[in-house]
């Protein structure tokens, strides 16, 4: 993902070892496909416990 370009990651030279992740701009902008995986994952979950 970093290498895509979707997340940066910064290490600390500290002991023990620290590496901190974040999203890109362009990771954000992902936001509104995830959002809507997860209500689709949700309607899809109901309907599968509805149905048993």
């Amino acid at each position: 993902m970093e290498s895509a370009g979707l997340i940066s990651r910064k290490v600390y030279a500290e002991v023990p070892p620290r590496v901190e992740y974040s999203l890109t701009e362009t990771g954000w902008s992902l936001k509104p496909i995830l959002d809507s995986m997860v209500e689709w994952g949700n309607h899809y979950r109901e309907k599968k416990k509805n149905d048993q």
